[in-house]
């Protein structure tokens, strides 16, 4: 059941470019050695296994989150986590949809 809802809504480039001229901050959850192959400028990495304890540093953004990851499923993963503590975010995908 979790796993039919991580893709149940699927965010669109408009929603995504909404969220970009809120100030959104972008959140990278691959590995360092694919951040090390390419990554959004700007974005911020937190591995998806560290998001849990990561939580008050991601709340002290104080800024809507768009999460990306390889293809979107950790992002998705991280994102359903994210908004059960009331963090205002989107699953962005695949980091190269911010490019």
């Amino acid at each position: 059941m979790m796993f039919f809802n991580l893709f149940k809504k699927k965010n669109t480039m408009n929603d995504i470019q909404e969220y970009l001229k809120r100030g959104a901050v972008v959140v990278d959850v691959r590995t360092q050695a694919e951040w090390d192959e390419g990554h959004v400028e700007g974005s911020r990495r937190i591995e998806l296994g560290l998001i849990p304890i990561k939580l008050d540093e991601i709340k002290a953004y104080n800024k809507p989150v768009i999460v990306v990851c390889r293809s979107g499923t950790r992002s998705g993963q991280a994102m359903q986590h994210l908004s059960k503590y009331g963090i205002d975010v989107i699953n962005g995908g695949a980091w190269q949809n911010l490019l």
